[in-house]
């Protein structure tokens, strides 16, 4: 069992925060391409917030698991009129950016407690975050490369549909 200080355990307690809100996020882009008949664009944001909900599970285990208590707080959500079907991509790029940030800043919370349990547990979001990033920079480029052709445009919205 690790020895997690009170500072890290509050920063993962923030950090299930902002994974609960990055899904609150993720939502709020799938209702916005729900509302321009974009189903697939719709179902890719709707798996996003299920995998940021699973985030969230995970750290709260693992304080569970370390006998330390969960403390959930109020999911804040800035409702985002989007201008454009790309806004919606490009934003998601910026925050999958900011939350690994946050994930850098608990492991060198980590590494300076030498907690070395709570390291090995955030190895996986460090690659995680990194998978996010490249996925999120894909899509955008894509888009991209696609909007001007709306043949384009349907084949990556079907695509994105069947996202399981």
């Amino acid at each position: 069992m690790s020895k997690i200080t009170k500072q890290l355990s509050d920063m993962i307690n923030d950090q299930i925060n902002a994974e609960l809100e990055s899904a609150y996020l993720y939502l709020d882009m799938a209702n916005y391409y729900a509302s321009k008949s974009l189903g697939g664009f719709q179902n890719n944001f709707e798996k996003q917030a299920e995998e940021e909900v699973e985030h969230a599970f995970k750290l709260r285990k693992y304080l569970i698991d370390n006998s330390i208590d969960v403390v959930l707080k109020d999911v804040k959500i800035t409702k985002v009129n989007y201008k454009d079907l790309r806004e919606p991509l490009q934003k998601q790029l910026e925050h999958e950016e900011f939350v690994t940030s946050l994930i850098y800043k608990l492991m060198d919370k980590a590494i300076e407690d030498r907690d070395y349990a709570t390291i090995e547990m955030l190895k996986w979001f460090v690659s995680e975050q990194q998978e996010e990033e490249i996925s999120a920079k894909a899509l955008l480029d894509e888009f991209d490369a696609f909007a001007s052709d709306k043949a384009l445009l349907y084949k990556l919205n079907s695509r994105l549909g069947k996202r399981e």
